[in-house]
């Protein structure tokens, strides 16, 4: 019966656009505005999309670009390198104190907005993976000793997953090679970044000068 009555109708609204040739082009130039409406949208999205893709594609070969010169760099000048990007990208204090007997603090530097922050850094080959226990040393230190407010361990490698549930449970900032590789590029975060900032800015004591700041390697 309902499909009875959907024909009838059909039928209707045919017979009547026979008869009335005006509202027959009514319909059809509104109904070429839809296509047109639709097929605009559509080509909007796929130029978002390219444009999307573009920039991904420019922001990755940054990154790979970047990370090529920390890789060939010694443990000296990687700490450095460090030091440098902290330097770049607004810490008021940066001092490399990476040596024997530093408990790991590689980089001591005050943040942008005040607060206390120590690295350790990893120049590692790729695929030797900084373990949990070599974290938790640092993590023995990094608070109690140096009295960060926010500790960071950057490596050109990456973490095992006992270091990652340490490092998280600690609130410890882990860089491997792609975090790294964007924070060197300038289009990812900073390790001060990765951890949420407190409610109120901390005013760091001042560094001790233990170390030397310098530019990478070139």
């Amino acid at each position: 019966m309902a499909v009875l009555v959907l024909l009838w109708i059909v039928l209707a609204v045919l017979s009547a656009l026979a008869q009335d040739p005006v509202l027959l082009v009514v319909l059809l130039a509104c109904g070429g505005g839809v296509f047109a409406w639709r097929l605009s949208v559509r080509l909007q999205r796929a130029r978002q999309l390219a444009e999307q893709q573009r920039q991904a594609a420019e922001m990755y070969a940054a990154r790979a670009q970047a990370i090529q010169t920390y890789h060939a760099m010694t443990a000296r000048e990687f700490e450095e390198a460090l030091a440098y990007l902290c330097s770049r990208d607004g810490c008021p204090e940066v001092h490399v104190t990476g040596r024997t007997g530093d408990l790991g603090a590689d980089v001591l530097a005050v943040t942008p907005d005040g607060r206390r922050m120590v690295i350790q850094a990893k120049r590692y080959v790729v695929g030797n993976l900084v373990t949990g226990p070599a974290l938790q040393k640092f993590g023995g230190t990094c608070y109690a000793v140096h009295r960060a407010d926010i500790a960071a361990v950057v490596t050109t490698s990456g973490f095992t997953k006992q270091a990652r549930d340490y490092a998280n449970a600690m609130r410890i900032a882990l860089f491997d090679t792609d975090a790294l590789a964007g924070w060197a590029a300038g289009n990812g975060p900073a390790p001060w970044q990765a951890l949420p900032a407190p409610l109120r800015p901390i005013k760091a004591p001042g560094l001790e000068s233990r170390g030397r700041h310098s530019r990478p390697a070139s």
